[in-house]
């Protein structure tokens, strides 16, 4: 017991570091490199929550393919940092006021008499066997609907997304493959045959 409390507070002040670095690194890349590091410690801290289904997922999907994407769209885009860091003196003390009232929330909520380990008992396992395993008989026996209709929900995203970028809008270029593959070599090329022209004449 002594042991997790001492990774919990440890994986907990990384996280708050590596979240503090991607508000503060000026260069993108630097910040997206801090959140895949805030991904990690936030995934080492599901699986010390024994829920190691939810860990992994958030490794798989956010480490491994959302922030892989935003990684090619920083690289690609060479965002200029400058204008964006010209507000950032303007609403400092906004922000500063802001945050100063969650962590005195937080500290509240945590430092009350109602709120500590003596006063809950360790969550008991919602049935035998693994995390996973209990996870899928929740999501596909009580919320089965529910679940779906995300599926659904989902599924219409995509299509849309895919019907909005393939639609035909005016000034655009688009590529026929059919007629590139059917192209043929006189279509391209045309020999111009040019006389040659004397040195006696080019002197002259």
């Amino acid at each position: 017991m002594v042991v997790e409390q001492i990774l919990f507070f440890a994986l907990g002040s990384l996280l708050l570091l590596a979240g503090l670095g991607v508000v503060t690194l000026k260069n993108p890349v630097h910040a997206a490199m801090s959140l895949v590091l805030t991904f990690f410690t936030s995934s080492m801290l599901w699986i010390l929550l024994r829920a190691e289904f939810l860990g992994i997922v958030l490794i798989l999907v956010y480490v491994g393919a959302v922030m892989v994407l935003f990684l090619f769209v920083v690289m690609m885009l060479d965002i200029n940092t400058t204008p964006l860091r010209e507000g950032f003196a303007r609403y400092l003390p906004v922000g500063g006021l802001v945050a100063a009232l969650m962590a005195a929330q937080m500290v509240a909520v945590l430092s009350s008499k109602h709120f500590g380990f003596d006063n809950f008992a360790p969550p008991a396992p919602v049935i035998e066997g693994s995390n996973t395993e209990a996870l899928g008989m929740e999501l596909y026996t009580n919320y089965v609907y529910p679940f779906e209709i995300a599926a659904v929900i989902l599924l219409v995203a995509i299509v849309a997304a895919i019907t909005l970028t393939h639609r035909k809008r005016e000034g655009s270029k688009t590529q026929d493959i059919n007629r590139q593959v059917q192209v043929r070599r006189d279509d391209r090329v045309r020999i111009v045959k040019v006389a040659s022209e004397s040195s006696e004449g080019h002197g002259a």
